[in-house]
C-alpha cells in the first residue's frame, strides 16, 4: 500500500506526538503507511502524489481568517505552501481529509466565507448529517447523529457554491463538506476521544485558548462525552482511497 500524507502544524511535541497516534490508532495505520511532514519545523519538501494514497491536513494553531499582520511568518509560509498543494489536490481530485483547519485551508481555496461567527467552545457537540452526508461513502456507516469533538474559533459561513454539505452543528451550519468527489473538510476532529482532548486541555492550558484556571473543568467535561463515530470516518478514508 501506498502511504498516507499527514501535514502537520502543532509545535508542541507532546501535542504533535498524540495527534499522529490518534492517526495512526484511529486511522488502523502503521507508521510506515503514515507519513508525517510537520509544516512549523521546516518548508514542505516537494512531493510526488503518485507516491501517496491521499492527503490529510491535522488541526493547526493556525487561524487562517486573522488579519495578514497578526500571522506569524512561518503562518504565512504555511498557508502558501497548502494553498500551493491543494491547486494540485483540487486540479486532480486527488484524495484530500482536512480536519477542522481543513475548513480553514480548502474551504478558503474554493472561495468559502471564513470568519469567526460561528466558533465553539472546547467539548463535545453533537453533529447531524445531512441528506447528502447520509449518502456520501466517507460517512458510510455513520449514525445520522453523533457526538464529536470541537473547539474552534472561526468556521464557515458561506459555502462555495460548488461544494456539498454534509454534517453541521446547532451553533455551527457548517461541519463537513465536499469539493468534487475526494476531497473534505470537517470542523469537527475525527481523530479525537476525550483523553486526546484532554492531553490537548492540558498542553494548552497556558497558550490563551481559554483561562489557565478552567483547564481541569474542561477536562472533567470532556470526559462525559463518549466519541466513537467520528473516527469511521478516518478508516473510511482508509480504506476507500489506500492503493
Amino acid at each position: 500500500m501506498l502511504p498516507f500524507l499527514l501535514l502537520a502544524s502543532r509545535a508542541e511535541d507532546a501535542a504533535a506526538e498524540d495527534e499522529y497516534a490518534a492517526y495512526l490508532r484511529y486511522g488502523g495505520l502503521e507508521p510506515h503507511e503514515l507519513r508525517r511532514v510537520r509544516l512549523e519545523a521546516a518548508p514542505l519538501p516537494d512531493l510526488d502524489l503518485a507516491n501517496y494514497s491521499g492527503v490529510i491536513v491535522g488541526g493547526s494553531p493556525f487561524t487562517s481568517s486573522d488579519p495578514p499582520e497578526q500571522k506569524s511568518p512561518v503562518q504565512h509560509r504555511v498557508e502558501r505552501e497548502l494553498s500551493g498543494l491543494l491547486d494540485e489536490l483540487v486540479a486532480r481530485d486527488f484524495p484530500f481529509l482536512g480536519a477542522c483547519y481543513g475548513v480553514g485551508t480548502l474551504g478558503r481555496h474554493q472561495g468559502a466565507v471564513i470568519d469567526r461567527t460561528y466558533g465553539e467552545p472546547l467539548g463535545g457537540v453533537e453533529i447531524e448529517l445531512t441528506e447528502a452526508g447520509l449518502e456520501d461513502p466517507l460517512l458510510a456507516g455513520l449514525s445520522p447523529t453523533f457526538t464529536a469533538f470541537t473547539g474552534h474559533k472561526e468556521a464557515c459561513t458561506v459555502l462555495p457554491p460548488h461544494a456539498v454539505l454534509l454534517a453541521r452543528s446547532a451553533a455551527c451550519p457548517v461541519h463537513m463538506f465536499r469539493i468534487r468527489e475526494n476531497l473534505y473538510a470537517t470542523q469537527f476532529h475525527p481523530e479525537l476521544d476525550a483523553e486526546g482532548l484532554c492531553t490537548r486541555i492540558d498542553i494548552y492550558r497556558h497558550a490563551g485558548y481559554f483561562p489557565p484556571e478552567s483547564a481541569e473543568q474542561l477536562m472533567a467535561d470532556a470526559r462525559q462525552f463518549t466519541a466513537t463515530e467520528p473516527m469511521k470516518i478516518l478508516r473510511n478514508f482508509v480504506a476507500r482511497y489506500a492503493r
